[in-house]
């Protein structure tokens, strides 16, 4: 069971990555035991997600012979690759984590509200307040890592939760795999932490019944698992330079 939903949270987070691609214009492609992109990629974002635990020699071989563009990178799904011999340095760690659809939705109430993002104004504002590091609440750099197309994906929910008009916190929820995974996660300085709760209880009420991943590390795995969430796989993140 655990195996599965790991195989189910990476499959979710190569598509997510395939339709961020997507609407910068650059679709990767499903290659077998791994999904690949061999254009630049918006940043944050990997040119190779692996999909099966059991294909190590297979995704260490096709991985070593693919000639990309500048510093990319590989999400390693199943922390099963060694590719420091490749040329690659470890960036990461984490863990894949899964909140049971059976397992009620805390309550709480910041005195927030909660809205899914809907149009272009509302994700700029969106991506503003996701891009300013935490204390920070002078001009955020604008990066249009999400472009408006991916408003038009029945699978996306951007979150916005507003105190005093202002976005103090937000994710990305995408429903694919059979699982819904819940990804940039941001909260403001000074943000009630009940806020967390809320946005968990988003998610469960949209997706009732469905299993909820992500992957988390250092003091956010720790704030998660509070909430419920269990760790269930380790996962690495590979860069190579040019």
């Amino acid at each position: 069971m655990t195996r599965d939903l790991v195989v189910a949270a990476a499959s979710n987070n190569a598509a997510w990555c395939d339709a961020v691609c997507r609407a910068h214009g650059r679709p990767g492609e499903f290659a077998g035991a791994l999904w690949l992109n061999r254009a630049e990629v918006p940043p944050f974002y990997p040119n190779v997600v692996t999909l099966l635990p059991d294909e190590v020699s297979r995704q260490v071989d096709e991985i070593s012979t693919l000639v990309l563009p500048g510093h990319w990178g590989v999400k390693d799904s199943f922390a099963t690759l060694d590719l420091a011999s490749r040329g690659f340095t470890q960036l990461f760690s984490a863990q894949w984590i899964h909140y049971a659809p059976t397992v009620p939705a805390p309550a709480c109430s910041s005195g927030g509200r909660w809205a899914r993002v809907r149009d272009v104004a509302g994700l700029t504002a969106w991506e503003t307040a996701w891009s300013r590091p935490q204390g920070n609440t002078g001009a955020a750099p604008v990066l249009a890592v999400f472009r408006p197309g991916l408003l038009e994906d029945a699978s996306v929910r951007f979150l916005a939760a507003y105190l005093e008009g202002s976005i103090v916190a937000g994710a990305i929820a995408y429903l694919a795999a059979g699982v819904v995974s819940l990804s940039n996660t941001f909260l403001a300085e000074g943000a009630p932490g009940s806020l967390r709760m809320e946005l968990l209880g988003q998610v469960v009420a949209a997706c009732p019944g469905v299993p909820v991943v992500g992957y988390e590390h250092g003091d956010e795995l720790a704030e998660w698992c509070t909430l419920g969430f269990e760790p269930i796989g380790p996962l690495r993140v590979w860069l190579r330079d040019r």
